[in-house]
């Protein structure tokens, strides 16, 4: 039998973070000013760059997608570039070129849009596979490789990826290993009537942005991506978080289950949530929470399951006994 879950002591934020970590109510705040009425969307952002991956957000146009990214990047000081994809999209219009310059006698690199704290890929979905792979370099290695030299890409650096559902015209889904670098997938929604109300009657959302003040800065995050690593992790949460993974892989849920690469991602995403909730120590309802933004993606359910991977995700860890 298990050992209860404990916390460690002591019970607080350590104090090397506790700067950076009081910042982040002002920061809540001031995106859910913008993104009206979805605080669970935005906690889930916030959750992701906390604990340093990718974010992919699917829904359909004009539910704020982009609006979130500028205003994640704007309240975060975070330098910010903007990728619209296409089908004629090519990898150097990510990446960038080498340019020979002749009053130096030499070839040039000019980075290009990839080259930001916060790269927004806007409709991924539309673009070839090849442009989309362009990414996983950058996603993975943080570095991108043009013509056999590799050049780093500045800290933090985050990628938050939009794609309208796959069956919207010119779309294609995005590969699997592409899919394994995003940590999250979430879903903005249509507002309820409040927000809606508030949108059409308040001040428009891009003349917000305009004046969005930075909440934090870049070394402010950097600080906070450490601070989720020394977030406690008791025995039986890591048994626990096994135990799903576990179920992910025994065939009676999904056709295939998750990758380590996948479980060390939840793993850092439930220290995230603690950390937001200006605790020192994850809980099971920590992974409870984000495990199906931080796995539905990733997994395919079986044929007779009758339901999509998020609700597949739902129905397993309902399921798995928490000893």
């Amino acid at each position: 039998m298990r050992t209860p879950l404990a916390p460690p002591l002591p019970s607080s934020v350590p104090a090397d973070g506790a700067d950076a970590t009081a910042r982040l109510p002002a920061l809540l705040q001031q995106l859910n000013q913008i993104i009206l009425g979805k605080p669970e969307v935005v906690a889930d952002a916030v959750i992701c760059l906390l604990a340093g991956g990718h974010l992919l957000i699917e829904d359909a146009p004009g539910v704020g997608k982009t609006t979130l990214a500028h205003a994640l990047a704007h309240s975060m000081g975070l330098q910010f570039s903007r990728v619209q994809f296409t089908a004629d999209l090519m990898p150097s219009d990510l990446t960038g070129v080498s340019v020979y310059e002749r009053n130096k006698e030499q070839f040039v690199f000019h980075p290009g849009p990839v080259f930001a704290q916060v790269l927004l890929a806007d409709e991924i979905n539309r673009a070839s596979p090849k442009a989309q792979s362009a990414l996983l370099e950058a996603m993975e290695e943080r570095q991108v490789s043009v013509e056999g030299r590799s050049y780093p890409l500045p800290e933090p650096f985050f990628v938050l990826a939009t794609q309208n559902p796959l069956e919207s015209r010119g779309t294609q889904p995005l590969p699997e290993s592409q899919l394994d670098r995003f940590l999250m997938r979430i879903s903005l929604g249509y507002p309820d009537r409040t927000a809606e109300h508030g949108l059409l009657t308040g001040t428009a959302r891009r003349d917000l942005l305009k004046d969005l003040p930075p909440v934090m800065q870049a070394a402010d995050l950097l600080q906070l991506q450490t601070q989720v690593q020394t977030i406690h992790a008791a025995e039986p949460l890591i048994a626990y978080l096994q135990d799903l993974l576990d179920a992910t892989r025994n065939g009676q849920w999904f056709e295939q289950g998750l990758s380590p690469r996948a479980g060390l991602g939840i793993l850092r995403a439930a220290k995230a949530r603690a950390l937001l909730a200006e605790r020192n120590y994850a809980t099971p309802d920590d992974i409870q929470a984000i495990l199906p933004q931080t796995a539905a993606h990733r997994l395919i359910p079986v044929s007779h399951a009758g339901r999509g991977a998020l609700e597949q995700v739902r129905a397993m860890v309902a399921a798995v006994p928490l000893a």
